[in-house]
């Protein structure tokens, strides 16, 4: 067992007395490049990372769950049959979200008994490495499991959107859980949010003598609260104004008419959607041919995107990108949904020190709180770990 597993196994026997049934995991993730895309059935292209989010769990003899955390030592109880959007709230919501989610789709919800659940997690939260979608994934694979339902990956990641949607309030995409669910190790994950497939896309960084560093500027976000919700909501007017059905079906060439029609606002909301589009097909396209350095440039103009046109970066992001690019990046760019989180550095592997440095050197000199930087690895998804 590594580490997170068996630290959640024994904090379960610590809590609760006994030995859990087993210990289930999902990873984190990083997006490449494709931000603000799922949710109108674009492309995007994550990566599950290396820091997962672990459930101990075990079956009870009644309709009851327990849930609590290495974060929170509260045990939060409540009946399955009474899980709402206003019966639960906090963290908690993420994994009562999920048992509901689940609840919905069983054959016999009535016949469901109920779980105990412990969850460790080294995933940081806030910082857009979708420790959210990590939480609803382990629990989604363990139910899963235990209640033998036999749901796909697919189908448990749109389980996990669902419990995010419905039950926390976060009007997410289907990125993170997809890309949670089906992560492979040393592979990104092209995902088509149209038709719903998770394609692998072999990186060949470690080959490439490339590693990517996460710089997590501690400022922490909410995707639950402002301005995800408008720009999700900006998106949504702008095709019924375009008469279309989702943003998809608007390509580089249609951007001429979209600006005769939209407002100014909403056409640089359109214009990011419609351009990161087009660069996560070439940026799968370009490490195909001429491999992963190739993609420092598009990763470069994804910031400028969400800078300027989606306008959802802050001044701590901005500063982690351009401090990475002058001390010699392949590429960098925020990811996640923004307001704050981490940037994403490709960074040759002996620059690696002197990038961090050079980071950490801006952020002191700009009165910016030290920005906490680590490097990640393409990960397998979610699974049964014990």
């Amino acid at each position: 067992m590594t580490f997170l597993v068996e630290k959640t196994a024994d904090l379960f026997e610590s809590v609760l007395g006994t030995r859990p049934s087993g210990v289930w995991s999902a990873p984190g993730r990083v997006n490449l490049i494709g931000e603000h895309t799922d949710y109108n059935e674009g492309f995007a292209m994550p990566l599950a990372i290396n820091r997962r989010t672990a459930v101990a769990a075990a079956l009870r003899d009644d309709r009851r769950i327990r849930v609590t955390s290495s974060f929170d030592s509260a045990l939060v109880e409540i009946e399955i049959d009474d899980i709402s959007a206003d019966t639960v709230s906090g963290w908690s919501a993420y994994p009562l979200g999920v048992v509901w989610a689940l609840r919905q789709v069983a054959a016999s919800p009535e016949s469901l008994c109920g779980v105990d659940l412990v969850i460790d997690s080294d995933v940081p939260v806030g910082a857009g490495l979708s420790s959210s979608a990590a939480l609803e994934c382990a629990v989604a694979v363990a139910l899963n499991d235990l209640w033998q339902m036999g749901l796909s990956t697919m189908e448990l990641a749109r389980i996990g959107q669902k419990a995010e949607n419905d039950i926390v309030g976060a009007p997410t995409g289907l990125m993170d859980q997809i890309a949670s669910m089906h992560g492979r190790a040393d592979h990104a994950v092209l995902i088509d949010c149209q038709a719903l497939t998770a394609t692998p896309v072999a990186l060949g960084f470690a080959a490439s003598d490339l590693v990517l560093l996460v710089i997590d500027t501690t400022v922490r976000h909410s995707h639950a609260t402002g301005g995800y919700k408008d720009r999700r909501a900006s998106c949504e007017r702008a095709c019924e104004a375009l008469g279309v059905p989702s943003l998809r079906s608007v390509t580089e060439s249609d951007l001429p008419r979209a600006q005769s029609i939209l407002d100014a606002e909403t056409y640089r909301r359109v214009r990011h959607v419609v351009t990161e589009n087009a660069r996560v097909l070439a940026t799968g396209a370009a490490i195909a041919v001429d491999g992963p350095r190739a993609v420092g440039e598009l990763l470069n103009a994804s910031h400028v995107s969400m800078r300027d046109d989606y306008e959802i970066s802050i001044p701590e992001l901005d500063c982690a990108v351009e401090a990475a690019q002058n001390a010699g990046a392949v590429g960098a760019r925020m990811t996640g949904g923004g307001f704050g989180g981490a940037a994403i550095a490709l960074v040759s592997t002996h620059l690696m020190d002197e990038v961090t440095e050079a980071v950490l050197a801006d952020f002191a000199h700009r009165g910016f709180a030290r920005p906490e930087i680590f490097a990640v690895s393409a990960a397998d998804g979610a699974r049964r770990d014990y």
